[in-house]
């Protein structure tokens, strides 16, 4: 045991005669370390890219809110009033008035009840 681990610290498993196994394998973790950090950076990336667009959503949708309720102010009947008194046009004191038209009837002949 002892000098088992006297040789692992003086890194003979690298020298000797079934070092191209060592080495292989070394390279093998070496590799997977560098795709797991790799990969890593590429996920943080995308969480930050996802923080970056979520607060951006939540501008713009409290940007829509303020537009919506300024738009529902603007088309008040007493907004429009006050706009159009500035302007020199008054109400009328006349309700209006609904025109209902009547389309003309048209009598079908037997074909075109057939295919109606």
């Amino acid at each position: 045991m002892k000098g088992g681990i006297y040789n692992v610290l003086k890194a003979r498993f690298l020298v000797d005669e079934d070092a191209n196994r060592n080495w292989g394998f070394i390279i093998f973790v070496i590799f997977l370390a560098i795709i797991m950090i790799a990969n890593t950076n590429r996920y943080e990336r995308k969480i930050f890219r996802i923080k970056a667009l979520e607060s951006e959503v939540k501008e713009l949708r409290s940007e829509f809110v303020d537009r919506r309720s300024e738009l529902m102010e603007l088309k008040l009947e007493s907004t429009i009033e006050k706009k159009m008194i500035e302007k020199g046009i008054k109400p009328s004191s006349v309700p209006p008035v609904k025109i209902k038209v009547k389309a003309p009837v048209i009598e079908k002949n037997f074909v075109q009840k057939l295919w109606q």
